[in-house]
């Protein structure tokens, strides 16, 4: 595999150095900006052939696929002046950055790729959406847990919106945990119990012949507790906000 440059080495930077080195076998070389010092050192002393380059220019001129992953706000700063040649392949993640504007801000006539990585591509266990495909891309995320190239930058922001969803999971789950120690359980065992229900339920999701309604009937006993609870709080109003919730987040990404 061609040599990786990773500029911002934050979780998802660690999380693809990570994936990379998952399995044993060869994987390619990686060299990481000095943006995240603590991360990259930690993740150079881990790994062999990971390097932590003086710059983020030395790590454009010794990849040949550049992977972007600083912060959005930090774009400029981080960006602004890089030389890349047009014969690299960009990668970037920056959730909100398109294409035509990081094109506009490198000046190169490099191939760009937008890309969502998930954090458990560390595990190789996430799907990574692309876009436009590319075939060095796509083989790279499909490495790390499989590739979805999407045909247009619309679709691509449908899934970057629901990838908004993600922390409102886990404190959906915080909010069961608090709920039963409110009730007497104590912290540790209604933790633990909340952690191993859920465990449970992403197991039943690898299961794709059936689909996701199909899951749920399932799971579901006609006037039992689980519909007690999904048709008096998940109600159409509840559907209706989260689904103007994902309507704005979509309407700021393509803006």
């Amino acid at each position: 595999m061609k040599r990786i440059g990773i500029i911002g080495v934050g979780e998802i930077g660690r999380a693809i150095v990570d994936g990379l080195h998952h399995e044993a076998g060869a994987a390619p070389e990686v060299l990481l900006s000095p943006r995240g010092a603590r991360t990259s050192a930690e993740l150079a002393g881990r790994y062999e052939g990971v390097q932590v380059c003086p710059g983020n220019q030395a790590v454009v001129d010794r990849s040949e696929i550049v992977i972007v992953a600083v912060r959005r706000q930090d774009r400029h700063e981080a960006l602004a002046g890089l030389a890349v040649p047009d014969d690299r392949l960009v990668i970037n993640v920056m959730s909100g950055v398109g294409n035509d504007e990081l094109r506009e801000l490198l000046a190169t006539g490099a191939a760009l790729v937008r890309a969502i990585p998930l954090p458990a591509i560390r595990e190789r266990r996430s799907l990574t959406v692309t876009y436009p495909s590319h075939p060095v891309a796509d083989a790279l995320f499909e490495r790390l847990g499989g590739a979805l190239p999407v045909a247009d930058e619309t679709a691509f922001n449908v899934f970057s919106a629901l990838t908004g969803t993600l922390t409102t999971h886990y404190a959906y789950l915080a909010a069961l945990t608090e709920w039963a120690v409110g009730q007497g359980i104590d912290a540790e065992g209604a933790n633990s119990y909340v952690r191993g229900l859920f465990q449970q339920v992403g197991r039943a999701l690898s299961d794709d012949t059936r689909n996701l309604q199909q899951l749920a009937a399932d799971h579901e006993t006609p006037k039992g507790n689980n519909e007690r609870i999904r048709t008096t709080w998940f109600t159409p109003e509840n559907s209706a906000a989260l689904t103007r919730a994902l309507d704005e987040l979509l309407a700021q990404l393509e803006s």
